[in-house]
């Protein structure tokens, strides 16, 4: 290697990733701010490990039949936090392998308990441009409407960030491929373990 090559971290080879799955007793929940990559990186790193994926969202809409801007619009944020309670808690109990939360899932205390004692929460940390850069792509953030979405997920952070810190693992999502941040998982649960 020269003097000017960049550094590449070790690349982790499916055996060592297998023997890592095989030492995960719990399920992984991923915790962050919306566009920090949870779902997407979800499926990567629920792949990688050989098991299922499941996005809370996803199953809060299928167990409410609406979507969860309407569930926001009609019943407000509270009875939302609710609902989003009792499905993490049904995922939790049914051993899904890796679960992505909405955003605001860990803030709430009975929910983060919950995530804290029964899985291994990952918080997916990422820079606020970023952010803001991938929740310009899909208008169904009920908390991004009506104003500046930097400035909103800005606010988001600070309030948020004295939660998601009780993760027991962090991550930071940068701006590249999603694999890079699911191995990144993977060697932090290795050395959690």
């Amino acid at each position: 290697m020269t003097a000017n090559a960049p550094f590449k971290p070790p690349v982790l080879k499916q055996n060592d990733i297998d023997r890592i799955a095989a030492r995960l007793d719990r399920p992984v929940v991923l915790v962050g701010l919306m566009g920090a990559g949870k779902s997407t990186v979800g499926r990567r790193l629920a792949s990688m490990l050989g098991r299922d994926f499941v996005d809370a969202d996803d199953a809060i809409e299928e167990a409410a039949q609406r979507s969860v801007a309407e569930i926001f619009d009609e019943f407000g944020e509270g009875y939302f936090r609710d609902g989003e309670r009792r499905v993490i808690a049904r995922l939790i109990e049914e051993e899904a392998g890796v679960i992505a939360t909405g955003g605001g899932a860990f803030v709430d205390d009975e929910t983060r308990s919950l995530i804290l004692t029964r899985a291994i929460a990952v918080w997916i940390d990422c820079d606020i441009d970023t952010l803001v850069e991938r929740t310009a792509r899909r208008n169904t953030r009920p908390l991004l409407r009506g104003g500046d979405p930097k400035q909103i997920l800005t606010v988001l952070f600070k309030q948020r960030e004295p939660f998601y810190s009780q993760a027991q693992l962090r991550v930071r999502s940068e701006d590249s491929p999603h694999a890079d941040t699911a191995r990144a998982i993977i060697e932090a649960i290795d050395q959690w373990l």
